[in-house]
């Protein structure tokens, strides 16, 4: 979040320095930390500010569940990222084929 005002203090023209005084200004921390934050805005632009997560229990066929963890293991990610993925991916071509009302 503060990564992400330090981005928008920057794209509207203020300095790294500006930027930071104002950081720390806002939101109660040092000019030295705010800095920090101005300077990760300045490199890299906005990040990305995950949303919250909740637990969701299914049940899924042993086989379906054992390909899931294999591909999360091969791949390098969890088994939430995949299932998020997949999920998201599905609603989303299921929201495109829904004929208009």
């Amino acid at each position: 979040m503060r990564v992400n005002a330090a981005a928008e203090l920057l794209a509207a023209g203020s300095s790294v320095a500006q930027a930071a005084r104002e950081l720390a200004e806002r939101f109660g921390c040092s000019v030295r930390q705010a800095r920090r934050y101005a300077e990760q805005a300045a490199a890299g632009g906005p990040v990305r500010v995950p949303e919250p997560t909740t637990v969701f229990t299914v049940k899924l066929p042993v086989r379906l569940a054992t390909a899931v963890r294999a591909h999360a293991r091969e791949s390098g990610r969890t088994i939430s990222g995949v299932v998020t993925q997949a999920l998201e991916e599905f609603l989303q071509r299921r929201h495109r084929r829904r004929p208009p009302r």
